[in-house]
């Protein structure tokens, strides 16, 4: 009953005006989000943070954090709905998740049956969506209760993992995903250290002292990152649109897509609960499992809904899935939730065990705001499918320098420093040219992120133990923890010596 008093407060948080406009600006412009090609829910979580400080102002410490995040979620599982538009109209994934759906959503939509192809992927997306918050309601409390009872030994092991499950799986190579999170330990790193005082790798610069922004840097990697791509590769949107008929799909297709958006939707959520294996693993699996239980599995590629319905629910089913450990033991488990992680410790909230304890209005007011804002969803891209569709069509040259101003602007907002502008860009090109040479993003922005708790976890620890390194494999969990980060990175590791592919890419 107290699970369910807490969520009845939640809806009392989130059905307060203010949340509710913010519930509808975020799952708005995060359907904008994925169907622009290129941007992606990272990109769009990163660039509106500054917009979120900004509008949230008047409200107080605990208000703005609520809102904020509210939007911010918003924009992630808006943006998980809108990458299908593209994919079925255009053939182009929004976002990376998307790529499954091109399969046989644009063989529909060649087909004359791209409506039905919306229509069960806006369906899907909802039925998802309030699969993995029922998850998330069931599994909070327990897990937050386990996660009391850790030390500093245990948060540091965990914490590790996290590391491991993102670095791990995320990219094509292993070897550039590793070198990507211990160069976002480095950033995290300078300033000054918090225990003895001490500047490091500031070079007397007293910008510096304080770290790098958090904001600074994601805005710069995938927001302009995105651009420099665009103005490089002299990217426009050409491709032919296929025309929408028929918006609502008949009673076969609701028939037939029943059964794989129930398995997609329980299979994401259980795989976006795992740290690091993402949205797109998901899609893939759920695409793979209809394609192996199906009675006529020629039909997948050549236009049936099971191959849209499917991973549709479970990319969506995975956003859900992936706020359960950032929530409960605040560890991201993706590139985007490690973004909202930074921001929601931008507003002094510090997700894990403590956060429902300490912070019941920003973690059930979050909740609650995703049912609402899934029921948003459904409400708003049901009857403007054909608008989204015109969506993709705005010209390159008005949509960069709208990026840029935004990210320029909001980054200077926070520290009102020109340092950070100049910042910016360098991060902006840094982000580019290591997107160029396929190095993930993800992983810098997890070791931004996680590199101060690691190393106050770890002196705690050792404070305690008197300076014993021992302490880490003496406590069970902490164990536990650390042979599973091992594991994590070891299994992918080994399978590749063997000749194995493995296909996994975190949303990027």
């Amino acid at each position: 009953m107290d699970t369910l008093s807490f969520l009845f407060d939640g809806f009392q948080t989130a059905l307060q005006p203010h949340n509710l406009l913010f519930a509808f600006i975020g799952v708005l412009i995060g359907t904008a989000v994925g169907v622009l090609p290129g941007i992606g829910p990272m990109s769009g979580v990163a660039l509106l943070i500054p917009v979120t400080a900004s509008m949230t102002s008047g409200l107080s410490p605990e208000q703005a954090a609520a809102s904020s995040i509210i939007l911010l979620a918003g924009v992630y599982y808006g943006a998980m709905y809108g990458g299908s538009t593209t994919s079925i109209l255009l053939n182009t994934p929004g976002e990376s998740s998307s790529v499954v759906t091109t399969l046989d959503g644009y063989q529909m939509a060649r087909q004359g049956r791209a409506g039905a192809a919306l229509a069960i992927a806006a369906i899907g997306s909802f039925v998802a969506g309030i699969v993995s918050l029922i998850g998330l309601v069931l599994l909070a409390e327990p897990l937050s209760n386990v996660a009391l009872k850790f030390g500093p030994a245990e948060y540091f092991s965990l914490m590790l993992l996290g590391l491991a499950a993102v670095s791990g799986l995320a990219g094509k190579s292993m070897t550039k995903a590793w070198i990507m999170t211990v160069f976002g330990l480095l950033l995290s790193t300078i300033g000054l250290d918090n225990v003895s005082g001490v500047a490091r790798f500031t070079y007397n610069i007293s910008y510096l002292y304080g770290g790098l922004e958090f904001l600074t840097v994601a805005v710069g990697l995938f927001a302009l990152g995105e651009v420099f791509r665009a103005i490089l590769h002299r990217e426009t949107n050409e491709g032919e649109i296929a025309k929408i008929g028929r918006i609502l799909p008949t009673k076969s297709d609701l028939k037939e897509s029943a059964g794989p958006i129930a398995r997609g939707s329980l299979l994401g959520f259980f795989i976006g609960v795992l740290p690091g294996a993402g949205a797109t693993l998901a899609s893939f699996f759920s695409y793979i499992l209809e394609k192996k239980i199906s009675k006529h599995p020629e039909k997948f590629g050549q236009g049936t809904i099971a191959g849209v319905a499917a991973p549709e629910s479970a990319n969506n089913g995975a956003s859900g899935g992936a706020m359960i450990p950032l929530l409960t033991l605040g560890i991201p488990g993706s590139g985007t939730t490690a973004i909202l992680m930074g921001a929601l410790i931008m507003y002094n909230v510090q997700p894990g065990p403590l956060l429902f304890d300490e912070h019941p209005a920003v973690a059930w007011g979050l909740i609650a705001s995703m049912f609402i804002g899934n029921v948003m969803l459904l409400i708003l891209n049901m009857p403007l499918v054909k608008l989204f569709a015109k969506i993709i069509q705005t010209p390159t040259k008005y949509l960069l320098p709208l990026i840029i101003a935004i990210s320029v602007f909001g980054v200077y907002a926070v520290q009102v420093t020109t340092f950070d502008v100049f910042l910016l860009l360098a991060f902006g090109l840094l982000g580019y040219w290591l997107a160029e040479h396929d190095y993930p993003l993800a992983p810098l922005v997890l070791g931004l992120v996680l590199g101060p708790m690691i190393e106050n976890n770890m002196r705690r620890a050792l404070t305690a133990s008197n300076g014993d390194y021992l302490v880490f494999v003496e406590k069970p969990i902490s164990l536990v923890l650390l042979v599973i980060a091992l594991l994590w990175i070891a299994v992918p590791f080994f399978m590749k010596l063997r000749g194995k592919t493995v296909i996994v890419n975190e949303d990027m």
